[in-house]
């Protein structure tokens, strides 16, 4: 009798961490997110405004500190990751993000909206301290084209600006709903 109370326990003991990682989920999502829409309207506003150019310190300067003073107010860790970065010493991703952005392209393949794709974890690091873990695909929108659009999208002075301020540049070649990248989230847990 005592295996099936043990078992029993461990069941429950699993039901709670996955409820508890769905409100965790819902709640970084309704946190961390609204600063992406902030970040896209700054784009559409400087490229208008400025042409692509233009928006290039936009992505490249004002969105990360967009995410740094949001992370900041939140006391979470806070970035976009990309599988082809523009900015290799931001938007590398660790391994976590890597399979994740993975797991998101394949689910995507298969049919799944690149917009509603998202994963959300509790994890234990290696100091013992649990964090969740959070990922929210960021697909690509008409007003990404312009610099990350495929050959001949991209018009050859906005690609020297681009190969100027990124030298290894590996973010481009997409096409309108493809997965960019995603907003990833480290959140201490109590």
């Amino acid at each position: 009798m005592r295996p099936l109370m043990i078992l029993a326990g461990l069941l429950m003991a699993g039901s709670a961490v996955a409820q508890d990682a769905e409100a965790l989920k819902i709640d970084t999502r309704k946190q961390a997110m609204p600063v992406v829409p902030k970040v896209v309207g700054m784009m559409k506003e400087t490229i208008k405004a400025e042409g692509h150019a233009g928006a290039i310190p936009v992505c490249k300067e004002k969105a990360p500190s967009l995410l740094k003073a949001k992370a900041k107010e939140l006391g979470w860790n806070m970035r976009r990751v990309s599988l082809k970065t523009r900015n290799a010493d931001r938007a590398t991703p660790d391994v976590w993000e890597a399979t994740q952005l993975a797991d998101f392209n394949i689910r995507a393949a298969n049919g799944e909206s690149p917009a509603s794709l998202e994963v959300g974890e509790v994890m234990t690091r290696a100091d013992g301290k649990q964090v969740f873990r959070y990922m929210r695909a960021l697909p690509v929108a008409d007003v990404c084209l312009g610099c990350h659009g495929g050959a001949g999208q991209i018009e050859p002075d906005l690609q020297a600006q681009l190969d100027k301020s990124y030298p290894n540049d590996r973010a481009t070649g997409y096409s309108v709903g493809q997965i960019r990248g995603a907003l990833t989230v480290i959140r201490p847990l109590p």
